[in-house]
């Protein structure tokens, strides 16, 4: 027998004639404070993330790819990684080919281990999807896939987000409920505030310490 076979028969024979104990959960606990209508859940998640230097960016369906274009012509970034098959990757790839002249569109497709360097040291903004967002902690949530792996939204130093408005929730139990989280986690779901930041060294507040320095949310407001 392994030992973590060993440890957890020991658990279970420790429970031999004990008495569960009642769940005397209240969910009103954890979420009647917080809900917010349809009107009240952008500006209430765009407070709390705004607070913690995220950058907002209201706009469309439509209209996403034009301002993610300017965007990095603002900041003069030379190139974007994107996850090339999927929905929003795209549509950008779709719109670069049809305005020429922007930055540089990289695709990850291929293992990390054949462009790894590049990534870490000639990578400077990467374009990812959310699975939604939480109102009440001003939160987006990420799900990396094989498709979207997590690095892209910890290694470049800019991380835009795509965030629809229709997928903001009101809180984190309504998101454990909607995806059935009880009946099996998710191997690396992600809640993300903000950018990275640390103040670890002599107390003082620095960007970018262990992921991106600059997370800008595009969120669209098509519902």
């Amino acid at each position: 027998m392994s030992a973590k076979a060993n440890i957890l028969a020991k658990l279970r024979n420790s429970l031999t004639g004990t008495t569960p104990v009642a769940d005397n959960y209240d969910v009103d606990l954890v979420t009647q404070t917080y809900r917010y209508t349809r009107e009240e859940r952008i500006p209430q998640l765009r407070k709390l993330m705004e607070a913690v230097h995220t950058e907002i960016h209201l706009t469309t369906g439509e209209d996403w790819p034009a301002l993610l274009a300017q965007l990095l012509r603002d900041r003069q970034l030379p190139s974007l990684l994107i996850a090339p098959t999927t929905p929003h990757g795209q549509t950008i790839t779709q719109f670069w080919a049809n305005n020429p002249g922007l930055p540089t569109l990289k695709a990850y497709d291929r293992p990390i281990e054949e462009w790894k360097a590049e990534l870490f040291n000639d990578t400077p903004a990467s374009l990812t999807g959310t699975l939604g967002a939480i109102a009440a902690t001003g939160s987006l949530i990420l799900w990396p896939t094989r498709e979207e792996p997590r690095l892209m939204s910890l290694v470049p130093p800019v991380h835009f987000a795509l965030l629809k408005a229709s997928q903001i929730r009101d809180n984190f139990y309504e998101v454990q409920q909607e995806f059935a989280w009880a009946q099996g986690m998710p191997t690396n779901a992600l809640l993300v505030s903000g950018p990275s930041k640390t103040a670890d060294i002599e107390q003082v507040l620095a960007y970018g310490a262990h992921g991106p320095k600059d997370l800008v949310v595009l969120i669209l407001e098509d519902q």
